[in-house]
C-alpha cells in the first residue's frame, strides 16, 4: 500500500486503487457522529490532520473522544495548523496534553521581521484516519459552525466522504509523511495495517504542497478540459486562475454543462466573494452557469466532471493553490457520481442563478466592491505570489 516516490524526495505520488467503498456524508449532523463513532471504535491508532479547530461543543466532543482513546491504549496523533487552531483555548490544549494525545502545530506563527511571509504557508487539510482501515476527508473543521448546535444559526453546508478500502493506507502514508516533515517531533505515528478489500470503487489520493507541488491544480484542469457531459463545481471561495477560467469557458463553448455553485449572501469572507465576482461577466457571456447558495454559508468543496468526483479541502482560489497544504479524495465510479449529482441538484434548487442580462444590471455599489477587492487580490498576487516560501522540515 505504500506510495510510489516521485523524482522529488519531498513529494509522494499515489496511484488509482480499486476495491474501495465511499460514502457521502452531507452536513455535520451526518459526518460528526460517524467520525466520533469511528474514534470510539479505534483499537490501534487515530490520526487527525485539521486546519480549523475552535473550542466549543464540537471540539469538546472530539477532545473527549481522543483522550478516551488514548486512555485505552490507542495512539492518537493530531497535526493542527497553528493559525487555524488559534481558537482552541488553553484548557482544551491542556486536556489533550494531560490525556497523552500527541499534538503538533503546523508552522508556528512567526513575529520577527523577515519571517512574516512564512506565516502564509498553512496546512488546510482535513483528514481523519482510524486504524489504517477507515478515513474521513472533506472540508470540515472541528468547530460549532458545522454542527446544528444553535437554533438561531444554521450550520455551514459541508460535504465529507467516508472511506474504506486500500486507499485508506495512502491517506495514512500522507499523514505520516507530513508529520515527519513538519511536526518536529521525536514521536512518529505507527505503520498502517493494509486494509482489506471493502468494495468495488476506484479512488486516488490527490494533494498539493503549495506552489511546490500543484497536483490538484493539474488534475482539475485535465478533468475540466477533457469533460464531455458536465463540469459542476461547488466551492466556498472562487478566485480562479486564468488557466482554469479559460478551461471552463472552452468546455462551456463545446457544449459541456458547466456550473458553479458558490456562496451567496452568507460567507465568512465576503471580500473573497466580491473579488471572485469580477469574473462572472465573462464566464456568463460564454455559457458558464453561476449559482449562489442562499439558505446558509456553503463551505463545501466538490467537483463533478462526468463520472469523476473530487471531495476534500481544496477551494478554487489562487491563495489556496499557491500557499496551502491541501488534499482531496478522487473517485471514479458511476454510482457515486450519481449520488453527487443528486446532492448538487438539491443544492442548485436552493440557489439564485444569475443570467447575463441580470448580472449586467447589478447595482453600482456591487461593481465598486468587485473592483476594490479585485484590486486587493491582484496586489496580493503580485506581492506574495512569486515564490514558494514553505518552511522546511
Amino acid at each position: 500500500m505504500s506510495p510510489t516516490p516521485s523524482t522529488n524526495s519531498d513529494t509522494l505520488t499515489f496511484p488509482w486503487r480499486d476495491g474501495n467503498r465511499f460514502e457521502l456524508l452531507v452536513d455535520g449532523g451526518a459526518f460528526f457522529p460517524a467520525m466520533l463513532e469511528a474514534v470510539a471504535a479505534a483499537r490501534s491508532f487515530v490520526l487527525l490532520e485539521m486546519y480549523l479547530v475552535e473550542s466549543g461543543q464540537v471540539a469538546d466532543q472530539f477532545i473527549t473522544a481522543f483522550c478516551d482513546a488514548a486512555a485505552r491504549g490507542v495512539a492518537v496523533y493530531l497535526l493542527l495548523d497553528d493559525f487555524g487552531s488559534r481558537g482552541l483555548k488553553r484548557p482544551d490544549r491542556e486536556r489533550l496534553r494531560t490525556g497523552q494525545v500527541h499534538v503538533a502545530y503546523f508552522n508556528r506563527l512567526h513575529y520577527g521581521y523577515g519571517r512574516l511571509r512564512y506565516n502564509l504557508f498553512r496546512d488546510h487539510r482535513k483528514v481523519l484516519v482510524i486504524d489504517g482501515v477507515r478515513a474521513f476527508v472533506g472540508g470540515l473543521g472541528l468547530t460549532d459552525e458545522f454542527a446544528p448546535v444553535r437554533p438561531d444559526q444554521p450550520p455551514w453546508r459541508e460535504t465529507v466522504v467516508a472511506i474504506a478500502g486500500p486507499v485508506v493506507a495512502d491517506w495514512h502514508d500522507l499523514f505520516v509523511h507530513t508529520w515527519r516533515r513538519y511536526a518536529h517531533s521525536a514521536v512518529n505515528p505507527p505503520s498502517a495495517v493494509p486494509s482489506a478489500v471493502a468494495g468495488s470503487q476506484a479512488g486516488r489520493v490527490c494533494y498539493t504542497r503549495g506552489i511546490a507541488y500543484p497536483e490538484i491544480q493539474r488534475s482539475v484542469l485535465n478533468r475540466v478540459r477533457g469533460a464531455v457531459q458536465r463540469v459542476w463545481i461547488a466551492t466556498a471561495y472562487f478566485v480562479p486562475s486564468g488557466k482554469l477560467r479559460r478551461a471552463l469557458i472552452h468546455s462551456a463553448r463545446r457544449g459541456v454543462d458547466v456550473r458553479l455553485l458558490l456562496p451567496g449572501p452568507h460567507s465568512d469572507h465576503p471580500a473573497v466573494r466580491h473579488a471572485g465576482r469580477r469574473f462572472y461577466y465573462r464566464l456568463l457571456h460564454h455559457g458558464v452557469r453561476i449559482f449562489e447558495y442562499q439558505p446558509r454559508f456553503t463551505h463545501s468543496k466538490v467537483l463533478l466532471c462526468d463520472e469523476w468526483v473530487s471531495i476534500g479541502s481544496s477551494n478554487i482560489d489562487r491563495w489556496t493553490m499557491r500557499w496551502n497544504l491541501e488534499a482531496n479524495q478522487e473517485i471514479a465510479d458511476e454510482d457515486f457520481a450519481a449520488e453527487v449529482h443528486v446532492m448538487l441538484n438539491h443544492d442548485f434548487a436552493e440557489c439564485e442563478e444569475y443570467q447575463l442580462p441580470h448580472w449586467k444590471n447589478r447595482p453600482w455599489y456591487r461593481r465598486l466592491l468587485e473592483r476594490f477587492w479585485g484590486g486587493v487580490d491582484i496586489w496580493l498576487e503580485r506581492w506574495f505570489g512569486g515564490h514558494d516560501k514553505s518552511p522546511r522540515g
